[in-house]
C-alpha cells in the first residue's frame, strides 16, 4: 500500500486491484494522459520535451489503470519537488546540502518511472540553482568576513603575546597568556599560510616568555636562598646579643644588624616571615631588658631632675640682664651646680638641657658684648678713626675757603660734598667711641 502525498487514503497495488480509480490530482495539474500513453503490448511511455521514453509495463493492458498508476508515481515525485523548494526557500538547507538534494532529485526526475509533466518538475528544480548560488555566495562572503575577523583577532593576540614576551610581568603575564591560548583555540581557522605564520609567531613568543619566566624564577629562588642563609646568620648574632647588658653598644649593634637585614633582601614569603619573627624576638628580648633597666634607673635619677628644675628656676631669675659681670659670675656658679646634679631620666633630659642652654647663650652673649666694648685695641682703633676724620674735615674746610675766595664754583661744590660725607662718618665714629667709654 502506498500513501498519496496529497493526503488521500492508500490505494491497492495494480496486482491486487487491476483497475484502480484514477488518483486525485492537485489543482492545476494535467491528467497523465496528456503526458503519456500505453502501447497495446502494455508498454507505458512518458513524453518529455518532444520525445518519449518507456517507463514500465502494465500486463493487464488497461491503459486507464496504467496511466493512473504511473500518474500517482508522478504525484509522489512532484511532492518531493514541492518539499525541496520550500526547504530551500526557507533556508533550511545549506548551499551544499541544497545542491546535493537538487542534483539527486534532478536525476530522479530524469529517470523517473512516472507519467506527468516531468519537464515542469525539471524546470522548477532548475530555478532553484540561482537561489542556491546566491546563498552560496552569501555564505562565502560571511565565511570570508569571519575569516578576516578571526585573522585580525589572531594578529592582536600575537601582538599581545609578543608584548608579554618582552616584558617582566611574571605573575599577571602567565595568567594572561593562558587566556590568550584559550581565545586562540576558540577562533576559527583562517587560510593555512596565514594561520601557520601567525601560530609560529605566537608559539615563538610564548616560548620566549616561558623561558625568561623560568630563568627569572630560578634567579629569584637563588637570591631568596642566599637571603635565607644571610638572615639565619644575622639571627644567630641577634640571639647571642639578646642577653647583653651593655645597653649603648648593644643598641648600636642591633641597629647595624637591622641595616644588614634590610640589605640581605627577601627570602620566600613563608620563610621570610618565620625568620623575621625569630630576629624580632631576639631584639625584643634585649630592648625589653634595656627598657626595664632604664625605668629603674629613671626612678633613681628622678631626684636629680628635681634639683635641676630648681637650678633652672634660679637661672631664669637672672634674666633680663642688669649687670653683665654679676650675671656671669652667678651663672658660672649655677653651671657648676648643674654638672654636679648628675644625670636625669631620659624622658626629661632634652627639655631640661635645652632650657639651660638658652640661658647659657644669653649669659655668654652678655660677656661677649662686654669684651667687645672693653677691648683696648678696639677702643684705640675707634679713637684713631675719629682723629683722622676730624683732620680730613679741617683740610676740606680750608679747601672750601680757598675755592670761595677764588670763585671756583666746581671746587666749592666738591669741597662741600666731601665735608658733608665726612661729617656723617665722624658722627658715627664718635658714637662708637662713646660706647667704648661707657
Amino acid at each position: 500500500m502506498t500513501e498519496r502525498p496529497d493526503g488521500d487514503s492508500p490505494r491497492p497495488t495494480p496486482a491486487a486491484v487491476p483497475r484502480p480509480a484514477p488518483p486525485r490530482r492537485p489543482p492545476g495539474r494535467s491528467a497523465p494522459a496528456a503526458f503519456g500513453r500505453v502501447d497495446p503490448d502494455g508498454t507505458v511511455y512518458v513524453r518529455t520535451r518532444g520525445s518519449e521514453r518507456a517507463v514500465g509495463q502494465w500486463p493487464q493492458a488497461d491503459p486507464h489503470a496504467a496511466l493512473a498508476f504511473y500518474g500517482m508515481r508522478y504525484e509522489g515525485l512532484a511532492a518531493e519537488v514541492d518539499l525541496l523548494v520550500r526547504r530551500v526557500s526557507a533556508g533550511a538547507l545549506s548551499a551544499e546540502e541544497a545542491t546535493s538534494a537538487v542534483s539527486k532529485l534532478q536525476a530522479g526526475v530524469a529517470s523517473a518511472q512516472a507519467v506527468g509533466d516531468l519537464d515542469a518538475l525539471a524546470a522548477r528544480l532548475d530555478e532553484l540553482t540561482p537561489h542556491i548560488e546566491e546563498r552560496r555566495a552569501a555564505r562565502r562572503a560571511e565565511r570570508a568576513a569571519k575569516a578576516q575577523d578571526a585573522k585580525a583577532q589572531k594578529e592582536n593576540i600575537v601582538a599581545d603575546v609578543e608584548r608579554l614576551a618582552a616584558g617582566d610581568d611574571w605573575r599577571g603575564g602567565h595568567n594572561r597568556l593562558a587566556e590568550l591560548v584559550t581565545t586562540w583555540k576558540a577562533l576559527p581557522r583562517i587560510d593555512k599560510a596565514s594561520d601557520e605564520q601567525l601560530w609560529q609567531r605566537f608559539s615563538a613568543a610564548r616560548t620566549t616568555y616561558t623561558r625568561r619566566r623560568k630563568q627569572h624564577h630560578a634567579e629569584l629562588h637563588a637570591r631568596q636562598d642566599q637571603a635565607r642563609v644571610a638572615k639565619e646568620a644575622l639571627i644567630a648574632e641577634a640571639e647571642a646579643l639578646s642577653s647583653s647588658t651593655e645597653w649603648g653598644a648593644t643598641s648600636a649593634a642591633y641597629r647595624a644588624l637591622m641595616s644588614r637585614w634590610k640589605a640581605a633582601g627577601p627570602a620566600s614569603r613563608e620563610v621570610d616571615d618565620a625568620l623575621w619573627k625569630r630576629f624580632r624576638a631576639a631584639q625584643d628580648a634585649f630592648f625589653s631588658a634595656r627598657d626595664a633597666s632604664s625605668s629603674q634607673l629613671d626612678e633613681e635619677l628622678a631626684a636629680n631632675a628635681v634639683v635641676k628644675r630648681g637650678l633652672l628656676a634660679e637661672a631664669e631669675k637672672l634674666l633680663p640682664l642688669r649687670n653683665a659681670a654679676a650675671t656671669r659670675t652667678a651663672f658660672r656658679a649655677l653651671a657648676d651646680r648643674w654638672d654636679a646634679a648628675g644625670r636625669v631620666p631620659r624622658s626629661e633630659m632634652k627639655a631640661l638641657e635645652d632650657r639651660f642652654k638658652q640661658i647659657e647663650q644669653v649669659a655668654r652673649g652678655a660677656e661677649d658684648d662686654r669684651w667687645r666694648t672693653t677691648n683696648p685695641e678696639v677702643r684705640a682703633r675707634a679713637s684713631e678713626t675719629v682723629t683722622k676724620l676730624e683732620a680730613a674735615l679741617d683740610r676740606l674746610r680750608a679747601d672750601l675757603a680757598k675755592a670761595e675766595a677764588a670763585g671756583d664754583s666746581r671746587r666749592v661744590d666738591e669741597a662741600r660734598a666731601g665735608i658733608e660725607a665726612r661729617q656723617a662718618w665722624l658722627d658715627q665714629a664718635r658714637k662708637a667711641e662713646s660706647e667704648f667709654r661707657a
